[in-house]
């Protein structure tokens, strides 16, 4: 048990490391079986909506970067994948490259 799992048990947030865990075998499990379709829409566009605003109150707020993705290459998302995604929330969002552009930023540690 680390120092961390107490603290977790009285969280009342802690739950939410648990079911990340559950949903990345369950993603993967769908994924590798070609039943994707399985999970609605909505609750695909709930769980981005919740990652990409937690992670920008993190990196915000705790004023650092962390890499965002699982892995260390693309081994768990293909640039594919990714650039699909990232171009609908920017389509969703009325963006476009040149928005993409103005705000992108190299993390302190690339430099």
């Amino acid at each position: 048990m680390s120092s961390s799992e107490p603290t977790l048990r009285n969280d009342p947030y802690g739950w939410i490391e648990d079911a990340t865990l559950d949903l990345e075998k369950a993603t993967a499990e769908l994924l590798e079986t070609g039943q994707a379709s399985r999970v609605s829409d909505e609750a695909v566009a709930r769980m981005m909506t919740a990652a990409i605003r937690l992670y920008v109150a993190k990196s915000d707020g705790e004023e650092r970067t962390f890499r965002p993705l699982t892995g260390t290459r693309d081994e768990t998302v293909t640039a594919t994948e990714a650039l699909s995604a990232v171009s609908e929330i920017l389509r969703a969002l009325n963006l476009g490259p040149m928005e993409l552009a103005l705000w992108y930023r190299r993390r302190p540690d690339e430099l």
